[in-house]
């Protein structure tokens, strides 16, 4: 899936090795109501809004978030903010952290203590992505004209109604957390982060301009 990119050389290199044949009719049919969302945002030239949610947001969310970000820069998909947040706000597990900055992204830490701030940059000219732990409804995110993306089932069965959302899309994804302090936490985490990637970029890959 070569194509002209604006995304840092690294990252770059990740998604030009992207397969969407990987991804099983299942999972397609799963994505594309979030295909057809962003689609009649763009098609009417508004405001696309994306509210990842997890349990903590401490993992798939952000790495959902970031992901769709850059999937959205890379096609040129105009108007694409993409947030996130949980059920309650913990803190970014800095594995997410490290796990991107081995693929590509350069990551700054803005604040420390006990839910650090970090400032996630894709490329070059394009605002970084603010990462840090925050309940979905935190001031940070959209009140109301967003999609609700419910990244874990856990959310998704906690959270059958998030108030302001005009759609609510699951595509859960399994918890690389279960590997925390284990000899296969990295292998897993790279393999949670390009399972998301691959999935965002199908998603803005669909889009018609």
């Amino acid at each position: 899936m070569k194509t002209e990119s604006i995304l840092f050389p690294e990252i770059n290199n990740v998604v030009n090795n992207i397969e969407f044949e990987s991804i099983s009719k299942e999972r397609k049919e799963i994505l594309q109501p979030l295909i057809n969302y962003i689609q009649g945002k763009s098609t009417e030239n508004k405001q696309i809004r994306l509210n990842l949610i997890c349990t903590h947001n401490s993992r798939r969310s952000h790495l959902a978030q970031i992901w769709a970000q850059t999937a959205a820069a890379h096609y040129r998909v105009q108007n694409v903010y993409c947030y996130s947040g949980g059920t309650e706000a913990t803190a970014m597990f800095p594995v997410v952290a490290d796990t991107l900055k081995n693929i590509g992204f350069k990551i700054q830490s803005l604040s420390e203590g006990s839910n650090p701030v970090y400032a996630v940059k894709y490329a070059e000219n394009e605002h970084p992505v603010i990462a840090f732990s925050k309940a979905y409804y935190d001031d940070f995110n959209p009140e109301e004209e967003f999609a609700a993306i419910m990244t874990c089932s856990q959310a998704d069965g906690g959270c059958p109604f998030i108030t302001g959302a005009e759609k609510r899309i699951a595509i859960t994804y399994e918890d690389p957390k279960a590997f925390d302090n284990t000899p296969q936490q990295a292998e897993k985490y790279k393999e949670r982060s390009l399972q998301i990637a691959s999935e965002m970029f199908y998603v803005f890959s669909q889009i018609k301009k």
